[in-house]
C-alpha cells in the first residue's frame, strides 16, 4: 500500500489540477475530506510562502501525513501588487469567482491595456509530520484582459491573458496550462521533492 499525500485544499478546481500535475508520484493523493479533517486553517501570513507553510505544517501535524499546501494569487502592477495574498478574499469572504473577477475589472476600468501587467504566483510547501518542510515556487507573467474569456480554469484564470499565446489562462487546453501556469511550474519542482522523499523513505 502506497503512502498518502494530503493535498491541503478544499477547492475542487485546485484539487483536480493537482491530481493531474502530480500524476505518477509514488503517493496516493487524498484531500482533507478523504481523511475527515475539518480544521479551517486561518491564513495569517503576510506572504504566499508564510501561508503555504502555515497550512502545510498545521495539517501535517493533525493528519500525521505528508502534506502539500500552496498559497497562490494574482499581483496586478497597476494596483500596487493587489490583490496578492488577499486574492481569494478580495471581494469579500463569501464572494464567488465571478464576484472577484468583476471587482478586479472594476478597479482597472480606466487603466490602458499596456499598463495592465500582472503576475500569478504560487508557493508550494511540503511538510512532514516531523516538522521538516520543503518550499518551491512558480510564476506566470501576463496582462489583465478587459473581460472574462474561457471556461477551463477557475479563480482569475478567465482574465489572465498571455500575449504570446493569444489566450487567457481559462482558454488554454489543460496540458498547455499546466506547462505555463504558476502552479504548473511550482508543481514540477514539487514532483522532484516528492520523488526524493519517497527514495529517502525506503533507504
Amino acid at each position: 500500500m502506497r503512502p498518502k499525500l494530503l493535498i491541503a485544499t478544499t477547492s475542487a478546481g485546485k484539487l483536480h489540477e493537482y491530481r493531474i500535475l502530480l500524476r505518477g508520484v509514488p503517493f496516493d493523493l487524498v484531500s482533507p475530506v478523504d481523511v475527515v479533517i475539518k480544521t479551517v486553517v486561518v491564513e495569517t501570513g503576510k506572504s504566499f510562502e508564510e501561508n503555504a507553510r502555515i497550512k502545510a505544517q498545521t495539517l501535517a501535524q493533525e493528519s500525521q501525513l505528508l502534506t502539500l499546501a500552496d498559497d497562490s494569487g494574482l499581483e496586478v502592477d497597476a494596483l500596487g501588487g493587489e490583490p496578492g495574498v488577499m486574492s481569494a478574499r478580495y471581494a469579500g469572504e463569501n464572494a464567488s469567482d465571478a464576484d472577484r473577477v468583476n471587482y478586479l475589472l472594476s478597479k482597472l476600468r480606466s487603466v490602458p491595456q499596456e499598463k495592465r501587467t500582472a503576475h500569478f504566483r504560487c508557493v508550494i510547501a511540503i511538510a512532514r509530520p516531523s516538522g521538516m518542510i520543503d518550499i518551491c515556487s512558480g510564476e506566470s507573467t501576463g496582462f489583465i484582459a478587459t473581460e472574462p474569456r474561457g471556461k477551463n480554469g477557475f479563480g482569475y484564470d478567465p482574465i489572465f491573458f498571455f500575449h504570446q499565446l493569444g489566450k487567457t489562462m481559462a482558454e488554454l487546453p489543460i496540458e498547455i496550462k499546466n506547462r505555463v501556469s504558476h502552479r504548473g511550474q511550482a508543481a514540477k519542482k514539487a514532483r522532484r521533492i516528492l520523488f526524493r522523499i519517497a527514495r529517502e523513505a525506503v533507504k
